[in-house]
């Protein structure tokens, strides 16, 4: 009987996830192509809005230059505090929190995203300030000079002097050898030095065209007032063709590569094991996210138990799927404690992916899983940011706005099968990178 009211219970909160998480929204386009998303909630006073423009550290500067990468980063700097022709260097940020507001900006290879939070009284201001910056940018060479100083600042303090820092940059330049994911999202510095303004402000112009951008505005606003302010506002950025791209395909890996990365910022080495998955669309790509959760989520998974807590042999032991439009990474990554070595440790973690190989994981550990990914659903929609940026991020890199509604049924609708299938097909030695991240000294300068 307690059995039964358990499961009853549990059906009634999957049947309460699928009705009340529902979130609801409107999409439209500007005739000059930008693409609207709007998601309109009144139960507190605050709005959020931004806009996703559809360039990353894969697209190059200077005609897609190799030498020309860290422009989708840099842009990232200079859009997000100005100066414009009406927005003085310096005081963007002054007038967003004299307002009240916050916001921020972020590059993965992939896109590019600019948003910010006010009271919803500030509506017509967030509508202008981003405006703005897509309108009457200065890009001018005092603007250059001064983002290519704070990124530096930001690579010497992120990557250059930070323990395990460059490990993704370790990954990238070895699993990609054609695709331009093989370079730095933050750019090689001596490209951005190197590039002319002329390049710079290229590059914005044809990335930053409104076919290859979509603005999303979520919270606490009239719909009819806020379309009739967004049309005000973006209507007369110019229409601009949207960029083609055509990169070339990786040819897949058939035997196990090796390599050796040195960080002066540590003295423990790492092991990682490093897999190319399908693009982040794709089914199995779902299935992967849900096999790295088996493995490494909490201190309760599967190789944090074992290898960290029952044999004491590693320190730390992640795996991550990290996904990307165009096929991403999955690794595994593992601290050694004492004497253990690396070998052992890559060992160890090929264990356990050989048993998701071979047997099925328990029916509990699978109703567990299934309870992680509905929690980490009604999280990533609890906020209003967080629905700004899961409509913008569906939109413009998955194709499917709706998915905030129907991406938990891809997850719900994964089986213990399916998880042995994907693990048989991506997760194999023959497949993959391993490489040895080790401290740098004099001896291997």
């Amino acid at each position: 009987m307690k059995k039964n009211l358990l499961s009853l219970a549990l059906l009634m909160f999957v049947g309460y996830l699928s009705t009340a998480q529902e979130v609801e929204f409107e999409e439209f386009d500007l005739d000059n192509g930008l693409h609207v998303i709007l998601h309109q909630d009144n139960s507190a006073p605050i709005i959020s809005a931004g806009f996703m423009v559809d360039a990353g550290g894969k697209d190059l500067g200077g005609n897609n230059n190799p030498e020309r990468t860290g422009f989708a980063h840099f842009y990232e700097h200079l859009l997000a505090s100005g100066p414009t022709k009406n927005i003085e260097k310096g005081t963007w940020r002054k007038i967003r929190a004299a307002r009240g507001g916050n916001g921020n900006a972020t590059t993965s290879l992939d896109r590019t995203f600019y948003y910010q939070t006010f009271p919803s009284n500030n509506l017509e201001l967030a509508l202008w300030m981003d405006s703005e910056r897509l309108l009457h940018p200065i890009v001018d060479q005092d603007a250059v000079d001064t983002q290519n100083e704070v990124v530096k600042e930001e690579k010497r303090l992120r990557y250059d002097n930070s323990a395990y820092g460059q490990i993704l940059f370790a990954i990238n330049e070895n699993l990609f050898t054609k695709h331009p994911y093989k370079n730095k999202n933050i750019g090689e510095m001596e490209h951005l030095d190197a590039a002319t303004l002329k390049e710079f402000q290229d590059y914005f112009k044809k990335w930053y065209v409104p076919s290859n951008m979509v603005y999303v505005l979520a919270g606490d606003f009239d719909t009819d007032e806020a379309k009739k302010m967004i049309k005000e506002y973006f209507s007369a950025i110019p229409k601009g063709d949207k960029p083609v791209r055509n990169f070339p395909k990786e040819s897949p890996i058939t035997k196990t590569r090796k390599a050796k990365f040195y960080d002066s910022n540590i003295q423990l080495p790492a092991i990682v094991a490093a897999y190319r998955t399908p693009p982040q669309i794709e089914r199995d790509n779902y299935v992967l996210t849900m096999i790295s959760s088996y493995l490494s989520a909490g201190k309760s998974s599967v190789l944090y138990k074992k290898m960290v807590d029952q044999q004491k042999q590693a320190l730390a032991v992640q795996a991550v799927n990290l996904s990307q439009v165009d096929g991403g990474i999955y690794a595994l990554f593992a601290l050694p404690l004492g004497d253990v070595t690396l070998k052992n440790l890559l060992a160890e973690m090929d264990e356990e992916i050989v048993k998701l190989q071979t047997e099925l994981i328990s029916e509990r550990d699978y109703q567990k899983l299934q309870n992680q990914f509905e929690n980490q659903f009604v999280n990533s929609n609890s906020s209003i940011q967080g629905i700004a940026s899961s409509l913008v991020t569906n939109y413009l890199l998955y194709g499917d706005t709706n998915l905030i509604n129907t991406q938990i049924d891809i997850y719900r609708s994964i089986t213990r099968e399916d998880i042995q299938s994907v693990a048989k097909k991506y997760l194999n030695p023959n497949q993959r990178v391993e490489i040895e991240y080790l401290p740098k000294n004099d001896s291997n300068d």
